[in-house]
Parts: C-alpha cells; sequence; structure tokens
C-alpha cells in the first residue's frame, strides 16, 4: 500500500508506475492496471487517471529489478567533484556547472551519470529529475528539479519557450559577419555503422539558433549561441551549416584541416559551454538567472589562439 504525497499530485498513474517499478516492462504495468490489480482508494482506476496527493495505491505482487549497490558511486572521484559543481541549490531545485565528459543520465554503456550521482549523493531526496539535458562532452548550467510541480512548471518554460540558454563555443574557421540566426529543420539518422547522427533536412523538425560572433580568433571564432528550439545536438549542426563546425567536433566536422591545432593544444573533445541559463519560478514568477564559469581548459585554449592570431 502506497500513499501518494504532493510531489505526485497530478502525475498520470502509469508514469508513477513506471518510475517506481524499475525493470518492469511496461506491457506488463498497463496489464496489472487494465486487470484491476492496481487499486487506487480501493477502487479500479485506468491508467490515465491523475493521481491525487492523499490517494492510496495498491500494488500487487510484482518482481521489480534488482537494486544495484550505488554506494561506490559517490567514492568516485568524478562524483564526488559534482557536489563542488553546485551553482544554487534550493529545496525545490538546483543548477549545476556541469563538466565536460560526463553523461546526464546513465545509459549507452554508461553506469551512471549526473542524476544517477546526485540521487546516489543525496539518497533522502524524494524526487529529482533533471529538466533537460545537454552532450556528455558539452559544460555548464544543468538544471534539476527537486519537487515535481517543479518539474512540469521549467518543462513547460522549455515548451513555450519562456527559459532561454546561452551557449559558448569555439569554431573552426571565420564566422560569417551577419550570421546571426540560422533557421533550418534538423532530421536524426543513422550513418551504415549505426551511428546516430543529426542531419539538416526539409522533412526533420524546425529549429532555431541565433549566433553572435565574440571574438575572431585568427582561423578560428568564439561565438555566441542561443537556441530557440532545443533538438538534439542543435549548435553543432547549425555551425556546421554555416561552415564553421565546432574546433574538435569528431561527428560533424572533418578534423583533418585542425589536426595539428588539436594535437598543440591537446585538445580532446569540441568546446561548447552553457553560460547562462535564465527561468522563472512557479506561482511568484521571480526571475533567476545563473552563469557557470567558462572551463579552465576552454580558457586557456581561447588564450592560446589569441597568441597565435
Amino acid at each position: 500500500m502506497w500513499t501518494i504525497d504532493a510531489d505526485h499530485d497530478g502525475q498520470r498513474i502509469d508514469n508513477y508506475l513506471f518510475t517506481q517499478l524499475k525493470g518492469v516492462p511496461k506491457s506488463r504495468i498497463y496489464r496489472i492496471l487494465r486487470k484491476g490489480e492496481v487499486r487506487v482508494n480501493k477502487g479500479r482506476v485506468k491508467a490515465v487517471y491523475k493521481l491525487k496527493s492523499g490517494d492510496v495505491l495498491r500494488i500487487p505482487p510484482i518482481r521489480v529489478a534488482d537494486q544495484k549497490d550505488d554506494s561506490h558511486l559517490s567514492k568516485l572521484d568524478q562524483v564526488q567533484q559534482l557536489e563542488n559543481s553546485i551553482l544554487l541549490e534550493t529545496k525545490q531545485f538546483m543548477v549545476i556547472n556541469k563538466p565536460s565528459g560526463i553523461a546526464v543520465h546513465g545509459g549507452s554503456g554508461l553506469s551512471f551519470g549526473v542524476i544517477e550521482a546526485f540521487r546516489s549523493l543525496r539518497p533522502k531526496e524524494k524526487f529529482m529529475e533533471l529538466v533537460h539535458r545537454i552532450d556528455r562532452d558539452t559544460s555548464g548550467c544543468l538544471l534539476i528539479a527537486k519537487r515535481r510541480s517543479f518539474l512540469i512548471h521549467f518543462q513547460n518554460q522549455l515548451r513555450h519557450r519562456k527559459m532561454n540558454k546561452e551557449y559558448i563555443a569555439i569554431v573552426s574557421g571565420c564566422w560569417p559577419k551577419g550570421q546571426t540566426r540560422v533557421n533550418v529543420a534538423l532530421k536524426k539518422t543513422e550513418r551504415p555503422s549505426g551511428e546516430r547522427i543529426v542531419l539538416v533536412d526539409k522533412e526533420g523538425k524546425s529549429s532555431e539558433t541565433r549566433f553572435t560572433l565574440l571574438e575572431e580568433l585568427g582561423d578560428y571564432s568564439l561565438i555566441q549561441a542561443k537556441p530557440v528550439t532545443g533538438r538534439t545536438h542543435q549548435i553543432r549542426v547549425h555551425a556546421r551549416h554555416c561552415h564553421c563546425p565546432l574546433l574538435g567536433d569528431e561527428k560533424y566536422s572533418d578534423l583533418g584541416s585542425d589536426q595539428a591545432i588539436l594535437q598543440r593544444l591537446k585538445i580532446k573533445t569540441f568546446m561548447l559551454h552553457a553560460r547562462r541559463l535564465s527561468f522563472t519560478l512557479p506561482e511568484t514568477e521571480e526571475a533567476m538567472q545563473v552563469e557557470a564559469p567558462i572551463p579552465d581548459k576552454m580558457n586557456s585554449v581561447i588564450k592560446q589562439l589569441r597568441n597565435d592570431k
């Protein structure tokens, strides 16, 4: 018997069960709902039923995934550093300066990511979910909700384009003067090797990024990117569309011409940094802006490119 608290008020029961019954196939969850094996306040409900604070659920005996011992995560240096990366934290949410090289969540051969790490570091937190995602090799502002009501509010802001995200990046080539907006459709596809990639394709989803040239660095450029939409790899693909791919972006550029500079400056991946994140809080509509310091490695590369001019 489970009692629903305020954090899950308004959540569909099927989505609630997906989260709580880890390792149970969705088909199995829908089946126990359909057969009435799950009861809410002693009555049957459909999968679309929205839970209310105080509802009492009866869940039948069901096998869930074995709970792995994640205590070792907190001992990893990489995970411990995440505690020092917190830029802002309240009881309802946190913003961290995610380091490059750490995925936001586990999967694709990775045993854990940022969200799993924080759940391990904060075992008493009942709710902790990513509001949005950024690439594994992208650093900077990442918003995590600690209350479901805040998650819904933040995701609505994203959906209605009221949350502003500002990135900076180093690109290969001289950024075209006057190129301040890219609005082309993007489509996910796969290469014959099975590698997932995003391409400009008129049959894809609409996407828009606004760009500003911040500084010319000889044969390279420091740019600011403000994504209006939030498509996968959007900034990287839009930069390539302007013939200025991110320096060191193996997926979306030909590294041949940049090989010498990559080796000399010891650049192992592209440098894209989510520098600022602006949003409002629910109910009060208080405006918040959080800024993540530029990583030391990125600052070092910028300085060396300036010296090369």
